[in-house]
């Protein structure tokens, strides 16, 4: 077991990812923006090991929120990846229960319907806002952007596997990484 960082930088992340726990409405990917600006601003990883672990986040199984993982484990270690574990699922484990609960409780009310129709718009504005911040990051230019909204806008409009878009992408980059070097 590795040894344990000093308290104060634990104590950091477990600030840091608690909260935006409890703002995660629409799921995970809608606290990306500020789990950026959050992890890259207060300088515990630049820009590109964000991209980075957004990136083996996506690709590995499980949650996208394991991203936080991937954060606490660079910034902290073993404990660093446990900590940030526990502060982005723990709050919203208990809030998501007690709301179930409530909720079981309170079948067609209209307070429910209103709630429920005021956080759709919400979460899809976090989830854009989420987009907008990846995209500025994207290494690449302007052509690394280009593919990525065609391949979103791929995606949305056709039923086609994302492993081909991926595949796509490769032989795309790989080729022209290929002519820039010839």
């Amino acid at each position: 077991m590795s040894e344990i960082p000093h308290t104060s930088l634990l104590l950091s992340l477990l600030a840091v990812f608690a909260p935006l726990s409890l703002v995660t409405i629409g799921g995970g990917q809608s606290a990306i923006a500020d789990i950026n600006r959050q992890v890259v601003d207060v300088q515990w990883l630049s820009q590109a090991q964000f991209v980075d672990a957004f990136a083996i986040s996506r690709m590995a199984p499980g949650p996208g929120s394991l991203l936080v993982t991937l954060i606490g484990w660079q910034v902290a270690g073993f404990w660093g990846a446990v900590v940030a574990t526990l502060a982005i699922f723990g709050p919203t484990t208990f809030l998501i229960y007690a709301v179930a609960h409530m909720w079981s409780r309170n079948g067609g009310a209209r307070w429910k319907r209103a709630l429920e129709t005021g956080l759709r718009p919400v979460a899809a504005g976090m989830i854009l806002a989420s987009t907008y911040v990846l995209l500025q990051a994207i290494d690449g230019g302007w052509f690394a952007r280009a593919v990525a909204l065609a391949s979103t806008a791929t995606l949305l409009l056709t039923k086609v596997n994302p492993l081909l878009l991926i595949g796509a992408g490769v032989v795309i980059f790989v080729g022209l990484h290929a002519i820039s070097l010839a």
